[in-house]
């Protein structure tokens, strides 16, 4: 997701023309579908700015150059552009609805030994997808009778990295009770908690851009895919792509988890409606039918 806003100038070393803000905001769009109003051009400033700067660029016309031939600086330039402030178990409730219904629902229609497969798509910094893993381990008692995988994707490769790595600070675990961080995590000497080695094992990591066909149709037959607090973010066009990627990455009959403030209704007309007691969410028609 976007980093906050904060309304403070660029640096006075680094001038954006007016041209160059919209050059630039136009292209960060369709890189990563995000979208930047005038009402947010001196945070766009700063951010560009310092990325010019710390990368050694002489200007906006330079450095802008080099983000299109070098792969490395564009990614450091998302990076400036997002933030992964999150949490384990951030949303609980929609877990409750995973290992409750949703589950169920998708058992009675799968062969043993085929897979269950969820998506956690912005994954950010791994705490989602480590928190489904957890929460399963937790609260499905049918844990060891199914292969279950688990993949966390993001756009940016920073955060991908720290969650590759699995080291946490005490906000990141706040959710958790003190017995669940005991038995899945180890305290560091800097006082950061390094998640336990067979969990990190357990999730894959990818980067993805879910408004790039290309990026997500690598992605398919999933039965959950776990999308929150992203595509508000976006607007109406990139809003569409993204719902249409993602239903083609879901299995029929599986579901989509938004965050609790957007609504698929608003995007798409693809997915049925499902209000369970614990959760609304949302599923792709055909095989298992519409819940």
């Amino acid at each position: 997701m976007p980093a906050d806003k904060p309304d403070q100038p660029g640096s006075p070393d680094i001038r954006i023309a007016d041209h160059e803000f919209r050059r630039f905001r136009d292209f960060l769009y369709r890189r990563t579908g995000i979208v930047f109003g005038d009402a947010q051009r001196a945070y766009v400033e700063r951010r560009l700015a310092d990325r010019i700067l710390a990368a050694g660029s002489r200007g906006f016309s330079e450095h802008f150059a080099r983000l299109l031939v070098e792969p490395d600086e564009l990614e450091r330039l998302i990076s400036a552009f997002t933030v992964n402030e999150t949490y384990f178990y951030r949303e609980d409730y929609q877990l409750r609805c995973l290992t409750s219904t949703l589950l169920d629902r998708i058992t009675a229609r799968k062969r043993r030994g085929q897979p269950i497969r969820l998506w956690s798509v912005p994954c950010s910094t791994g705490e989602e997808p480590y928190s489904i893993a957890i929460w399963l381990l937790e609260n499905w008692p049918h844990v060891d009778s199914w292969d279950i995988e688990i993949v966390g994707s993001d756009i940016d490769v920073q955060a991908l990295k720290t969650a590759q790595d699995g080291v946490y600070s005490e906000r990141s675990l706040m959710r958790l009770s003190r017995p669940l961080v005991a038995k899945y995590f180890t305290a560091l000497d800097d006082g950061r908690y390094r998640i336990d080695e067979a969990l990190r094992g357990s999730v894959q990591f990818s980067q993805v851009n879910i408004i790039d066909q290309g990026d997500t149709g690598l992605w398919r037959d999933m039965d959950v895919i776990f999308c929150r607090n992203v595509l508000i973010y976006f607007d109406d066009m990139a809003r569409r792509t993204a719902a249409n990627n993602l239903y083609d990455s879901l299995t029929p009959g599986g579901y989509i988890c938004l965050g609790h403030t957007e609504s698929m209704s608003r995007i798409s007309p693809l997915f049925h409606v499902c209000r369970f007691p614990e959760a609304i969410v949302y599923q792709k028609p055909g095989e298992g039918g519409h819940d």
